[in-house]
């Protein structure tokens, strides 16, 4: 027994050394195998397709960078053009319009003729005239008003209540003891109508032409027109169509 005992140890050894390198094998050869890929060498792509994008439609507004700078002002116009001038409008029946502009060169002719304070010792005056059916030459007007402005003026508005009637005006100074001085005259206007025209001396004439259009058409036996076509050949005025005077019929070139 003692000499069997040995021997079974070392049986028992050499199996277990058997089954390890056994297991070990297997373990070896189930493991994957790592494989090392070789550097990959860069390659050219070619490009199939072009890509395009097309602009928004509009217009092109250029982005403003930094603070925008200011427009510049509008022109106005001119306060006076150095030109004197007295201008008169009709504004309505009853009412007139005028502006005028007086220069420097103007003021100072007046105090080279009359002194050095008659300026600041008269005062402005709007005269208006009535020269309905005159020539006027500054002395034969109907009738006239005098209107008092002041120095800063430059246009009034003058209310003359007299339709269908020829007005001028004269700018002038006025001294204390009542001399007026003319510096700038106007033209002459007439204020329109407020009621109807009076003349009743026009006479209207047919257009031949558009009556005789009427026989192109065919009509009954009770129409009306017919008895104007027969008064258009017999040149009597249509039933139909009234006016002032009848021209007679248009001669014939």
């Amino acid at each position: 027994m003692n000499a069997i005992l040995p021997w079974l140890i070392l049986s028992l050894t050499v199996l277990v050394l058997a089954a390890g390198v056994f297991l070990w094998l297997q373990k070896r050869q189930g493991r994957p195998k790592k494989i090392t890929a070789p550097a990959l060498q860069p390659k050219t792509r070619t490009q199939l397709f072009w890509e395009e994008t097309a602009g928004e439609p509009g217009v092109f507004v250029k982005e403003v960078t930094g603070r925008a700078e200011p427009l510049p002002p509008l022109p106005l116009l001119p306060k006076s053009y150095g030109v004197d001038r007295l201008v008169l409008m009709a504004r309505d029946p009853n009412w007139l319009y005028a502006y005028w502009e007086i220069t420097a060169t103007r003021q100072e002719e007046f105090m080279n003729s009359y002194g050095p304070s008659s300026w600041a010792a008269t005062r402005p005056v709007l005269r208006v005239y009535d020269v309905t059916g005159v020539q006027f030459n500054g002395y034969n007007a109907n009738s006239y008003t005098d209107i008092r402005v002041n120095d800063f003026a430059d246009n009034w508005h003058i209310e003359v209540g007299a339709p269908d009637r020829s007005f001028c005006v004269d700018l002038g100074r006025m001294f204390p003891d009542g001399r007026f001085v003319t510096l700038l005259r106007s033209n002459v206007v007439t204020t329109p109508r407020a009621s109807l025209s009076d003349r009743l001396d026009e006479e209207w004439m047919w257009i031949e032409g558009l009556y005789r259009s009427i026989t192109r058409f065919q009509f009954g036996v009770s129409s009306p027109l017919i008895a104007e076509e027969l008064n258009i050949a017999a040149g009597k005025v249509p039933i139909s169509i009234s006016s002032p005077v009848y021209a007679g019929p248009l001669d014939r070139q």
